[in-house]
């Protein structure tokens, strides 16, 4: 049989057990012909084969990318980008370049501007009128669950008078009864991002529901190319499948479009967003998208499911009160009851089921409703997942094992990593808490399989940065234990993990014959560099399906 593509003479890390080392990859038919020493490989090639030089680089399955938002990053590609800028002066000039490039702009959008942009306290719409007065503008906090807006966004968004939102969202309101430019959680800033008509790409994300009307002609051709445009960014950083983490019908049918173009070049599953003021009675539309999305790069089969915020706006729910704000344990979305009830209703229906819980009480209640599930309708291999876990308490820590759920975790965001702040995420945490804060050592001896993913555009989409994370990664205080991963560890967890949580591990995340030809080839032999430098490391050739979607130049 001969080749469509070979690739020899490189560093192939196979995460097979059975053959964890070899020389060459041989591709047929979108499948692993072969694997195993340049010779053997070379045997197989034919006059229309294919031939590419690994050079003694490393070549891994392809990266699986296991918590993104690709419409929503896609949509604010062409925004303000602020991460790692610092100060009013920096901030100012940044903007109001911004601003006259884009004149025609109803509202202007930054993203990553971090909780202490200006300093120790936060933006308020006085210090961003004082920036920009005359138009309207919102900044985004790189956990996009804060925003800060100035008088013009909140006035043209309705906002600047305040509103009733539900549990855990809040319209700040300040001693002069005027919001003060704080908008937190989704409920309170979507409206900002409705005035400025960029909401449609983040519909999946805000509501779960689908946009009214149904977009057609130019513009379901605009969020065509929105969306191809995040897709193409991830197959350039060596990604070959995306598990979003929010979605609905519409970016299920803009994917299916781009499939039956020939024009996607990565596998992906989209999950229905179930928010708690839905009825349970909608998840038969969760249903209704795993059957009528069964493709071999589109698929559904999951809810997603929000339970908490983010601990630096404290709207994470913890277990004891924050460090910083004695009394106060966070703002839940829904109550542990609530939660449980849907948890039985989508595991009855044999969905999987991932929730967002930071807090370390967020988890645990997670956690209880999972149980309650399996007490309800019997154990099953759900791989119920929860997502982030930025705190969990040592008694729970066994219960992932136990239930059988998948501890999703974000590398590059402990504060410290990758260029995150320490403040005032590490004091809200509490130093009691700081051991059980970013746990991904700690869960993977406990049993847990622990699946890696950026949380794009929370933080940079490329998972060679996330590696690095995982592999330079200090403890706050020496005397915590160390979370670090080894590189192959890491390696793992973004690919035979994320095709473990897809419930695909026959058939991807490893370079095995038989399985689907996702691989790529780096620019360096990874375990050759240091792993301080691992970020001048970036993926040369992406293969998905036995197609080349990226060849650096």
């Amino acid at each position: 049989m001969t080749a469509d593509l070979i690739i020899t003479d490189a560093r192939v890390l196979t995460l097979d057990p059975d053959r964890p080392r070899a020389e060459a990859v041989a591709v047929k038919d979108g499948r692993i012909l072969a694997v195993g020493s340049t010779g053997e490989v070379l045997a197989l090639a034919g006059p229309g084969t294919r031939r590419l030089s690994g050079a003694a680089r490393t070549l891994i399955p392809g990266f699986s990318e296991n918590h993104m938002h690709l419409f929503a990053g896609a949509g604010e590609m062409h925004h303000l980008q602020l991460f790692g800028l610092h100060g009013r002066d920096a901030l100012a000039d940044a903007v109001r370049a911004y601003a006259a490039g884009h004149p025609d702009e109803p509202v202007l959008y930054a993203q990553g501007a971090d909780y202490t942009i200006l300093g120790a306290e936060p933006p308020t719409r006085q210090s961003l009128d004082a920036i920009l007065p005359d138009r309207p503008l919102m900044l985004m906090a790189p956990d996009h669950h804060t925003a800060w807006a100035n008088t013009a966004a909140l006035e043209r968004a309705g906002l600047l008078h305040g509103r009733a939102l539900p549990p855990g969202n809040e319209v700040v309101m300040g001693a002069d009864g005027l919001a003060t430019g704080e908008l937190r959680e989704m409920a309170a800033f979507d409206p900002v991002l409705a005035a400025g008509g960029a909401d449609r790409c983040r519909t999946g994300l805000s509501t779960g529901l689908d946009p009214d009307p149904w977009p057609t002609g130019a513009a379901f051709e605009a969020d065509i190319a929105i969306m191809k445009r995040g897709l193409a960014l991830a197959a350039r950083h060596g990604i070959t499948s995306i598990q979003n983490m929010d979605g609905n019908r519409y970016q299920l049918a803009l994917l299916a479009e781009l499939e039956r173009r020939g024009e996607l070049p990565c596998r992906v599953k989209v999950p229905f967003h179930w928010r708690p003021s839905m009825d349970l009675s909608i998840l038969e539309e969760a249903s209704a998208l795993h059957r009528d999305f069964r493709s071999g790069k589109v698929t559904s089969g999951f809810v997603k499911i929000f339970y908490d915020g983010v601990l630096d706006s404290g709207t994470a729910v913890l277990l004891e009160p924050y460090a910083d704000e004695p009394g106060w344990t966070g703002a839940p979305l829904m109550t542990p009851e609530r939660f449980a009830e849907a948890a039985v209703e989508i595991d009855r229906r044999g969905l999987q089921i991932a929730v967002h819980a930071i807090g370390d009480g967020a988890v645990r209640a997670v956690l209880d409703g999972y149980a309650a599930a399996r007490r309800a309708n019997g154990a099953r291999d759900s791989r119920h997942r929860i997502e982030h876990i930025e705190l969990v308490h040592p008694d729970d820590v066994p219960r992932f094992a136990e239930l059988g759920v998948i501890a999703s975790m974000q590398p590059s965001h402990p504060p410290g990593a990758l260029g995150f702040p320490l403040e005032p995420t590490i004091t809200r945490i509490g130093r009691a808490r700081w051991p059980h804060a970013y746990a991904t050592r700690t869960l993977k001896e406990a049993g847990a399989v622990v699946a890696f993913a950026s949380d794009w555009p929370v933080a940079p989409i490329d998972p060679i940065l996330g590696i690095k994370a995982a592999l330079t990664r200090e403890p706050w205080d020496p005397a915590d234990p160390d979370q670090r991963l080894t590189l192959l560890e890491a390696i793992e967890a973004y690919t035979a993990a994320g095709a473990y949580a897809e419930f695909l591990e026959d058939r991807k995340g490893r370079l095995k014959p038989g399985h689907l030809a996702d691989l790529v080839l780096l620019s360096a032999d990874l375990e050759a560099v240091p792993a301080a430098d691992l970020h001048e490391v970036h993926a040369a050739v992406t293969v998905c399906d036995g197609e080349i979607t990226h060849e650096a130049a």
